[in-house]
C-alpha cells in the first residue's frame, strides 16, 4: 500500500473521536462510578508528551490531561489539576481515580496484557 491521506483515511491512520467509558473509584470507604470521554492515543498526545519532558512536567498527569476530554475532544484538565498545583485547597486528584484514568486509557488504547 502506498501511504496516502486517502489509504490513511481508509485504513485508521488518524486517531478517532473520544470513546465514552465508565469508571468506578474509591474516597474512603464511598465508591463512585462515572462516564469520561478517553480521546485514543494520536499526534497531540504525543506532543503533550514530549511537552511534559521539555517543560517538566509530570508525564503521568501529562498522559491523563491529554486523554481525557469532553465529548468533543477538549480536555477537561490541566497538568496542574491533576497534579494539585491548581488549587492547593483542592489538592491533587485521588490516587484511586487516578489509576481508574490510566486503566482507562489504557483499555482504549489497548496497553497493557493482551487478553488469551
Amino acid at each position: 500500500m502506498l501511504i496516502s491521506i486517502e489509504s490513511l483515511k481508509t485504513q485508521g491512520g488518524f486517531s478517532d473521536k473520544p470513546v465514552k467509558r465508565t469508571i468506578t473509584w474509591r474516597q474512603s470507604d464511598e465508591e463512585f462510578t462515572g462516564d469520561v470521554y478517553v480521546r485514543p492515543l494520536s499526534y497531540a498526545s504525543a506532543v503533550a508528551d514530549l511537552r511534559s519532558i521539555n517543560d517538566d512536567l509530570d508525564p503521568v498527569a501529562s498522559r491523563i490531561a491529554s486523554s481525557i476530554t469532553d465529548e468533543q475532544g477538549k480536555p477537561i484538565f490541566t497538568v496542574q489539576d491533576i497534579t494539585g498545583e491548581a488549587d492547593p485547597d483542592r489538592g491533587a486528584l485521588n490516587g484511586s481515580l487516578t489509576i481508574a484514568l490510566l486503566n482507562v486509557i489504557a483499555e482504549v488504547n489497548g496497553l497493557g496484557k493482551q487478553q488469551s
